[in-house]
């Protein structure tokens, strides 16, 4: 089969308003249309449940027939590069930022970006995470220069909603109720072990630990943290950082 078939046959299997690509033919006759019809169906249903696994949250805020419509219009422009699924729909929070039935539920790429780093977090490498006794062997005048190794599975989702409490109530880690605050809230997710955890991080806590995971040294991420958040803990978001797992190595 030439390249150009191939992508005839890949453009047609994605879009039911493409044509039954030339030369398929089936012991009913030339055209099968109604034949590729369900083959088509099926390829859709199936890249919908792959987007469904991923995005369980999102599916529960919009409910399942919704959310199948805007996976399907998401998979006619966004068809899967790769045979391999598990990375399928990492763009799928940026389409719907610019969806227009979800405006109206602005803090829902959020939620779909967490639950994207959910994934990238359980994919990611296994790594032992470095045991906060380390900065104890540290001299005093050199802790503003240390530099920590990030844990492969770490990552920091920001947001201007209450996105971790949100995906809580929807993932069942919480109990559905109504949000007081809709204050942003910024996350940690990781996989120290075996298990994704989500950590709703203090006030600050995203940019320090944006800064580390960068490369920048404690010194310098403690002044753009304190400089953007003016009561910045430096001790509590250090030992929270640990506790999560959120390094592997100081240098």
């Amino acid at each position: 089969m030439s390249l150009t078939t191939q992508s005839e046959f890949a453009a047609a299997l994605i879009d039911p308003d493409h044509a039954v690509p030339k030369g398929l033919t089936a012991w009913s006759g030339p055209e099968p249309a109604r034949r590729f019809g369900v083959y088509r169906n099926n390829v859709a249903i199936g890249l919908i449940g792959a987007l469904a696994s991923r995005f369980p949250a999102a599916e529960r805020i919009v409910g399942a027939e919704f959310f199948a419509a805007m996976a399907h219009a998401f998979i006619r422009l966004h068809p899967p590069r790769s045979p391999l699924l598990l990375a399928y729909g990492d763009d799928f929070p940026e389409f719907v930022e610019g969806f227009e039935p979800t405006q109206e539920i602005p803090y829902l790429p959020d939620v779909m970006r967490l639950e994207v780093a959910r994934g990238r977090a359980y994919h990611a490498a296994d790594a032992i995470p470095a045991d906060a006794a380390l900065l104890a062997t540290v001299e005093p005048e050199g802790l503003a220069k240390l530099k920590f190794a990030p844990h492969p599975s770490a990552s920091v989702i920001r947001s201007a909603y209450p996105a971790v409490t949100i995906w809580a109530m929807n993932t069942g880690q919480i109990e559905l109720a109504d949000i007081a605050d809709w204050a942003g809230e910024d996350a940690l997710i990781i996989r120290p072990e075996m298990i994704v955890e989500v950590h709703r991080l203090p006030l600050g806590g995203a940019t320090f630990l944006e800064r580390l995971f960068a490369g920048a040294d404690l010194g310098s991420a403690f002044e753009t943290s304190l400089a953007e958040t003016a009561d910045f803990d430096l001790s509590a978001n250090l030992a929270g950082a640990f506790t999560a797992g959120a390094f592997v190595a100081i240098r």
